[in-house]
């Protein structure tokens, strides 16, 4: 089975288990090829700046790199630090950033709209 679904992790730590290809797939549809990695906080930051001109590290970033292929990265010590201030788990917030990341993928933008899909795609995954 071919989930178009490539998981690279740069960093030592390892990333919850999640059902990556199910959301992406509920998101984006099955034919859709994303690629999921995790970095420092260092290549975040150098990131972040390159492709927002924003001189810190994030949580996350996703840019689509076709129409039917994307990539979402992640900086788990920032997700980690981030969850309580959103009043998640750890794991459940990175459930809801993939989610939001996939759904940027989708093409949508920050919005009310935006929000009722995730909690709509976090309630059937976490």
């Amino acid at each position: 089975m071919n989930t178009n679904c490539e998981i690279i992790n740069k960093t030592k730590g390892t990333l919850p288990r999640v059902p990556f290809a199910k959301i992406k797939d509920a998101i984006l549809g099955a034919d859709y090829e994303i690629s999921i990695a995790s970095v420092s906080k260092a290549e975040s930051k150098k990131l972040n700046g390159t492709l927002r001109g924003k001189d810190y590290p994030t949580n996350i970033l996703s840019f689509p790199l076709s129409e039917k292929s994307g990539e979402i990265i992640f900086q788990m010590d920032k997700v980690k630090a981030d969850a309580p201030n959103f009043d998640m788990t750890f794991r459940k917030f990175f459930i809801f950033l993939f989610i939001h990341g996939c759904l940027h993928l989708k093409g949508m933008e920050h919005s009310s709209i935006m929000e009722k899909e995730e909690r709509k795609f976090l309630k059937k995954f976490s």
